[in-house]
């Protein structure tokens, strides 16, 4: 579900299209004045009434509505995968084989996570980007971010917390060649262009934003991890490393690891 985000949606259609089928995406504009973005195909996309609230409220409302969708969904599809705009779901080049492909070998009694890459610019080393190149061509860099590490796949029925970040009354399990790679740190200034939108500002979405900002600065600021046996760990950790108050959601603690992305995965988004 997406509001004035035609220059992720057009990707991740592009992407999502190829792993599964154009027509097995569905898309929900949140309000009628949306446009249906240019490389739709035969995407499902459907017209919300939109409904101007404070961003906590709306989340809720959202993944409440979403949580239904995916239920009706289930009752066509064996799985149903929930993530935003600017998050694409990727399993590990090495296995060589499709999203679709990959997820039908694999058992899942609830619901399945991607490690969470949080792809940010470099401010130092990376210019602002050329939008019409891959953004793994022209990116290197990610936070290993529990934010990012959602359950996306579910197999059954179940409530998503506020932004996918959870699945209510369930455990979360990280699967080994998932990665979810998130792009709404990709670039400062898409940042700033995104301050400038009314409609976000609004409804509260400023923090939200500056953390995004805060992505890049400690990505710049870092030394990156090169050596793959730090995501291994970094599954690990965030596996049995949890917040006190939600058990059911990952943990980095107050560590913040920042990885250099392995070249394989290079121009796949």
């Amino acid at each position: 579900m997406a509001r004035n985000d035609s220059f992720f949606l057009e990707r991740w259609i592009a992407y999502y299209g190829k792993q599964l089928g154009e027509e097995n995406l569905y898309i929900y504009l949140d309000g009628v004045d949306q446009p249906i973005p240019k490389n739709t195909g035969k995407a499902n996309v459907i017209h919300c009434e939109r409904v101007a609230e404070h961003v906590v409220k709306a989340e809720k409302r959202r993944l409440g509505f979403l949580s239904d969708v995916a239920a009706e969904l289930l009752k066509k599809f064996d799985l149903v995968i929930g993530v935003d705009a600017d998050e694409f779901l990727v399993v590990d080049p090495q296995c060589g084989q499709s999203l679709a492909q990959y997820l039908s070998t694999v058992s899942i009694n609830s619901c399945l996570s991607g490690l969470g890459f949080d792809i940010g610019q470099h401010l130092t080393l990376e210019p602002t980007l050329d939008y019409s190149k891959s953004f793994l061509e022209q990116r290197e860099y990610a936070l290993l971010s529990s934010r990012y590490t959602k359950p996306s796949v579910i197999s059954k029925p179940v409530r998503w917390g506020s932004g996918f970040h959870r699945v209510k009354g369930h455990n979360f399990h990280i699967d080994p060649n998932l990665y979810l790679f998130h792009f709404g740190s990709v670039d400062m200034e898409m940042i700033r262009m995104r301050f400038q939108d009314k409609d976000r500002m609004a409804t509260g979405r400023e923090k939200h934003i500056q953390k995004r900002a805060k992505t890049m600065h400690i990505i710049s600021a870092k030394k990156a991890l090169t050596n793959e046996k730090w995501l291994i760990f970094v599954r690990w950790f965030q596996t049995f490393v949890r917040p006190v108050f939600a058990w059911n959601k990952p943990s980095m603690a107050f560590w913040n690891a920042v990885v250099k992305v392995p070249e394989r995965f290079k121009g796949i988004i």
